[in-house]
């Protein structure tokens, strides 16, 4: 006899080929003689939604369709259901969020079938041992990226990289990502031993000596440093991803952000000046977009050295930026905070009901940096289109059900208030940068504002020199100098608050008009 289970009430969302198969495992595992499969035990399916309405009143596998997704809510309630499984792996991402939205508003467990490019099919291969909890890149709302593999391989293929912060969230995967397309040589550059040691490790166990791979401790502070490693190894392309980004901290240590940030953009694209690497790769923020902290405006400072090294053209350098959103699980980023709150029993800490943020994948992040490098012809900034902004309450939500816990009742949600230098939605371009399109429909071209040769280096000069005195005050002060768009958060967040309020209002508007 199989193993005794509690069966849960399951909704099933579809009626095509997936669902079909997965209700012929359940039930087959159950009915067998020997010991089932213990994911079928699992579920006892009571109904399922599809939105043919040519399927309405059938039966599938003695499982009758009840209806579209509009039931979704009502027949959970009504039958008492105790767990979903989305069973489309075709659905877009738009659409399956979609029904994620509702779904979610069950409070009940969801589980899904994979997207049908990661579903194996090969080898009588099980659906139902593909059937998995649901993962936070799914309630971004937008299709994954796709790049063209092949402009990264002919551009990597045979050369030397270098990655400096190649330990980092970003700059690992960069390594990662890099090593895939056969370089001639990887140049890890860190000035965190653990994070350096971690990646060049992962990287031997996986390719052994078929890489090329260098680790290796340096500051991008320590010019002298620096440029003994790129006389010695001599890269033909630079990836700089070492920076300080932690908004709160930065505000707290400002000099310490213009120490790393400017004069480590400096000293890193310099030198690849210097010594004419092909192509120097910055990697930005979209919080360098009308900043209204000190990170924000030192990476906006340094996405201005880059644009006017680009400008002098002085050597064969092809200088480029790719500027992105949040990236979903790097260190410091928000899911990993929700997730340890929620494992001790919360609260998960939102710091304002109205905070909005643009995410994307690290994967994607880095496909980003590598395709714009690829197709760049030197002086560009290139941006991600990520879809819609999120609201970080609905993300604490939705990962809070994903726990199989009810917001606000098992797992509370508080609300801290806008930290130092926070804004409450970010931007990927300003008004000045206008967009242009490339051959990737989902990356953007923004033309950069021409840089004053004549004096900003010589402002540059008088902010590091300032920082070097740690003299944290006027650091600030000579840092809005030289990014005009920088503004103090409270002047833009009220400028923010009053756009939801006539939004919200023009919402309510449109409702009533309808009855």
């Amino acid at each position: 006899m199989g193993t005794n289970f509690a069966s849960k009430r399951t909704m099933i969302i579809g009626g095509g080929r997936a669902a079909t198969t997965l209700l012929e495992e359940i039930f087959n595992a159950k009915n067998s003689p020997y010991e089932g499969d213990k994911s079928a035990a699992l579920y006892d399916p009571v109904c399922i939604i599809d939105c043919d309405p040519s399927k309405f009143g059938t039966y599938i596998n003695g499982v009758e369709v009840i209806g579209g997704n509009e039931l979704i809510i009502d027949k959970a309630k009504e039958l008492d259901i105790e767990v979903i499984i989305l069973a489309i792996p075709s659905l877009s991402e738009k659409e399956r969020k979609k029904i994620i939205d509702i779904c979610n508003e069950t409070k009940l467990p969801l589980k899904i079938i994979p997207f049908i490019g990661s579903l194996i099919l090969e080898n009588n291969a099980s659906i139902l041992n593909q059937v998995r909890d649901i993962n936070i890149e799914e309630l971004l709302g937008r299709d994954p990226i796709k790049f063209d593999n092949q402009d990264i391989k002919n551009f990597i293929q045979g050369k030397k990289c270098m990655v400096t912060g190649g330990g980092g969230s970003i700059g690992s995967e960069l390594v990662r990502q890099i090593a895939r397309y056969d370089p001639k040589q990887v140049v890890i550059v860190d000035i965190y031993e653990n994070n350096a040691y971690e990646i060049q490790q992962e990287l031997c166990m996986k390719y052994g000596e078929s890489l090329n791979l260098v680790t290796l401790i340096a500051s991008v502070r320590d010019y002298d440093r620096l440029e003994k490693i790129i006389q010695l190894y001599k890269p033909e392309i630079v990836f700089h991803a070492a920076a300080h980004k932690h908004v709160p901290l930065m505000e707290v240590s400002p000099a310490e952000a213009i120490k790393n940030n400017v004069v480590g953009t400096y000293n890193v694209a310099t030198l690849s000046q210097k010594y004419n690497v092909e192509k120097f790769v910055m990697i930005s923020t979209d919080k360098a977009v009308n900043p209204t902290n000190v990170m924000g405006a030192s990476k906006r400072c340094c996405e201005m050295i880059v644009k006017f090294l680009a400008q002098t053209k002085t050597g064969g350098t092809e200088f480029v930026t790719t500027r992105f959103g949040n990236v979903l699980g790097s260190n410091g980023s928000v899911i990993p905070l929700f997730k340890k709150q929620i494992e001790k029993g919360g609260p998960v800490t939102v710091t304002h009901k109205d905070i909005y943020r643009f995410f994307m994948t690290i994967p994607e992040a880095v496909s980003l940096v590598l395709e714009a490098a690829a197709i760049a012809k030197g002086g560009e900034i290139f941006v991600l289109d990520m879809g819609e902004p999120v609201k970080i309450v609905t993300l604490a939500e939705n990962l809070i059900r994903m726990y199989g816990k009810t917001p606000y009742e098992d797992i509370k949600i508080e609300f801290t208030g806008l930290r130092k230098g926070e804004k409450l939605y970010e931007e990927t371009l300003s008004k000045e940068e206008k967009a242009g399109k490339t051959s990737n429909e989902l990356i953007f071209i923004g033309r950069q504002i021409e840089i004053d040769t004549e004096t900003f280096m010589d402002k540059v000069n008088v902010l590091i020199s300032i920082a070097e005195k740690n003299d944290d005050v006027n650091v600030v002060e000579e840092l809005r100098k030289i990014v005009p768009t920088f503004v103090k958060p409270e002047v833009f967040n009220e400028k923010a608050l009053k756009k939801f309020e006539q939004k919200e209002n023009s919402a309510e508007e449109k409702e009533l008009q309808k009855i």
